[in-house]
Formats: structure tokens, C-alpha cells, sequence
């Protein structure tokens, strides 16, 4: 049985009864409303952020109406903030499909992104859900955080590997973390199950962004060479971070000028993830990967060996392992 597979089976009934209740949510009254809301069902992807909703549910009690209205939240909350990420870093397609920008211009794409992020307000608001909305609150303000730190620290180029953690846990984890969070509050789980799925959930997005910025330095397919993406957007990752921590002074600023005037030009990029690699920087960040991985697994031990529990653990593998 694939990893997907495993994942999948102990909640198969349960995402296919989420997919027509989240699409009940997004119910509207003007016509162009509702085209793009098909638009952007039609082209969801592997539903990660439901699946781990339901899991963590699952594995601290019974799934209820509440674990239902805990996934369509956190779902619209990511949907939201990919909209508006796709208008703020003019990002034209997204997993092979034209973005909502790419079609119906900016305007129309933050007004989308905006009535998702209020249909999850007033979900949470008439359902009584105040503690899962509380959650997806903490996550959308850490998200912006680590956004704009982001941001900030690109420019300056000036990024520690202690900053790197702070941006990819408000950026990345916090929203990973409030899916097992708000699962595990969906089942009433509190004290140490709540923690537990926390802690979960964070150590698993962590591990699953170090490995979004190990792509960067992999073979691309369609090119025949990695892309060095951040690299071109002066974002300095963990690899890159470590190999420049571990060069002299004199390397340092070398790299770092070139990232600084050169980081659009494909033969220094090239030379970039060239140094990085050969000052360690990818096994590095493949250890600290596989050290966030067991964290979170470990955090698993408590619990009785159940579908659920093979599902999250085998979650973990999958998220070291996936290409893309």
C-alpha cells in the first residue's frame, strides 16, 4: 500500500463527506462569486491541512460535526492566504493551473481571498467554534509575521539559522500546527493531548519546509538543473545559511555580494547552490529535517497503536520523501 494510501484510509469517509460540506460553505449570491469559487475547488491539491484535521481527530476521540466545521476553517484560511499570496508575489499559475490573478486580475482575487478568510469568521461565529477560531487566528496573525520577517531579513541579508526557525515556524508550522490543534479541540482533547497534537503539528511543518527549501537544490526535471528559486528571490535557507556559517569570511562576503547584485543571473545562481553543496549545506539541512521528523513522531508515542497513529506517522515519512 503507497504512503497516500495509508494516509487516506482511516478518514476515506470522512473527506469524501468534507468535500461537499466545504463546498456548501461557500455559497454565494452573486454569480461571479460562485464561478470563481468552482474555479478554485476544481484545482485543490492533495488536501493536507483537512486530512491532518481529521486525523488528529481522530486519534484523540470521535469525529463530530465540529471536526467537519475545524477542517472547512483551517481550508479556507490556507485557500485564502494562497490567493493572496499568488497577488502579492505576482505569481501567475499555481500547481499547473492559472491563478485567480492570472484570470480575474488582483482586485477581484483579494476580494476572493477576503470573503473566504469572513465566511471562516462567521462559520466559527455561528457554530460556537470559538476556540478552534481563536487557533486559526493566532496562525493567520504568525503567518503575517513571519511574512514580513521574511521580507525584512531578505533585504538585509542578515538571516541567522535561529531567524531562519522563527520565520518557518510562524510562516510554515503554525498553520500545520493549527490543523492538529484544531482537531484535537474538535474531540474535546485538552491538557497534554492538546499539547501533544501542538507539538506535533509544529514539528512536522518545520520538517516539511526545510524540505520545500531542498528543492531548490535538486534536479529539475524540465531543466536538467536545480532552479535556485529563493536564491533569485534573496531568500537565504537553511542550506545556504549553513554553508556560508561554515566558509570564511572572505567566501562570505563574496556569496553574499553575489546574491546581492547577481541573484537574477543563472551562472552565479549555478555557483551559489555549487558552494553550498560543497560546504555542506544540503546534508545539514537533511539532518535537521530528520530531526524535526522525529520529534514529531515522538510526540506520537503516547498513543495507542491505532489507523490514525500509522496514518500521522506515516504522514512524517511521506513529507521527507515527497518530490514537491
Amino acid at each position: 500500500m503507497s504512503d497516500t494510501s495509508i494516509i487516506k484510509a482511516p478518514i476515506k469517509e470522512e473527506m469524501k463527506q468534507f468535500e461537499p460540506f466545504f463546498k456548501e460553505q461557500l455559497k454565494s449570491s452573486i454569480p461571479l462569486l460562485d464561478i470563481i469559487t468552482n474555479y478554485v475547488l476544481r484545482r485543490k491539491g492533495k488536501q493536507m491541512r483537512p486530512m491532518l484535521v481529521f486525523l488528529s481527530a481522530k486519534l484523540n476521540g470521535e469525529i463530530s460535526e465540529a471536526s467537519y466545521i475545524s477542517a472547512t476553517l483551517i481550508e479556507l484560511l490556507h485557500t485564502a492566504t494562497l490567493i493572496h499570496d499568488d497577488v502579492v508575489d505576482e505569481t501567475y499559475q499555481r500547481r499547473g493551473f492559472f491563478s485567480i490573478n492570472a484570470l480575474w486580475k488582483s482586485k477581484i482575487a483579494v476580494l476572493v481571498g477576503d470573503f473566504f478568510l469572513s465566511k471562516g469568521l462567521s462559520l466559527s461565529l455561528k457554530t460556537d467554534q470559538i476556540d478552534v477560531l481563536k487557533v486559526v487566528s493566532e496562525a493567520v496573525t504568525e503567518m503575517s509575521e513571519g511574512e514580513l520577517l521574511q521580507i525584512e531579513k531578505s533585504r538585509k541579508l542578515d538571516i541567522t539559522e535561529d531567524v531562519y526557525y522563527e520565520i518557518i515556524r510562524k510562516k510554515t508550522a503554525t498553520l500545520i500546527a493549527a490543523c492538529t490543534k484544531a482537531g484535537a479541540l474538535s474531540v474535546g482533547a485538552n491538557g497534554d493531548k492538546f499539547k501533544n497534537m501542538a507539538s506535533f503539528g509544529e514539528n512536522l511543518g518545520i520538517a516539511f519546509q526545510i524540505r520545500d527549501d531542498l528543492f531548490d537544490y535538486e534536479q529539475n526535471g524540465m531543466i536538467g538543473k536545480p532552479t535556485g528559486n529563493d536564491i533569485k528571490e534573496k531568500k537565504l535557507t537553511l542550506p545556504l545559511i549553513y554553508a556560508l556559517n561554515n566558509a570564511d569570511k572572505t567566501e562570505q562576503r563574496r556569496i553574499l555580494r553575489m546574491i546581492r547584485r547577481h541573484h537574477k543571473n543563472e551562472k552565479k545562481v549555478q555557483e551559489i547552490i555549487a558552494f553550498v553543496k560543497a560546504n555542506g549545506g544540503i546534508e545539514y539541512a537533511n539532518e535537521q529535517m530528520e530531526t524535526y521528523a522525529q520529534k514529531a513522531k515522538d510526540t506520537l508515542s503516547s498513543y495507542e497503536d491505532s489507523d490514525a497513529k500509522t496514518a500521522l506517522l506515516t504522514m512524517v515519512d511521506y513529507t521527507l520523501k515527497r518530490k514537491k
